[in-house]
């Protein structure tokens, strides 16, 4: 049965301190990073066959220790449509029909309003909860997708 794990990306100095002002491509802090393998650590030998993350560097970097933790021979790929303002539909398009366990690592707000659109099958701008350096496993069940469980960073 296909299972899908959101994962938003770790803490960054942006996230703390609120540097880098104006800059997008921001990298994991030392925390960050600590974060993500004590994270992913919890996710340890999971039988994932794909990582897709956004081709932003906090995300990448991620992407990176859940892909180490769970199945370093799965394939791992930056993919259009995880960026925090794209469209979840595109994402959505992407996974429709899939049936594997696949990793997603990605941004707020554009994780909150994926889920929402999944779980509820309406992307009306409102955003489910997620956690904020943490992740969220949905499970196909009919049509749609159903909320598996959930981890805090």
């Amino acid at each position: 049965m296909a299972e899908l794990i959101f994962i938003r990306h770790g803490v960054t100095s942006w996230n703390r301190e609120r540097r880098f002002q104006g800059q997008i491509d921001i990298e994991l802090s030392d925390e960050g990073h600590e974060q993500a393998r004590r994270t992913a650590a919890r996710l340890a030998g999971m039988p994932i066959v794909a990582v897709y993350s956004s081709d932003l560097g906090r995300a990448r970097q991620t992407a990176e220790a859940y892909w180490k933790a769970c199945n370093p021979f799965a394939s791992m790929s930056a993919v259009r449509g995880l960026l925090p303002d794209d469209p979840p539909v595109w994402i959505r398009d992407r996974l429709t029909g899939e049936t594997r366990t696949i990793v997603v690592v990605g941004h707020m707000p554009h994780l909150a309003r994926l889920l929402a659109l999944l779980a509820r099958g309406v992307d009306d701008g409102t955003r489910d909860p997620f956690p904020l350096h943490g992740c969220v496993a949905l499970e196909a069940d009919g049509d749609g997708w159903r909320e598996l469980w959930r981890v805090e960073a």
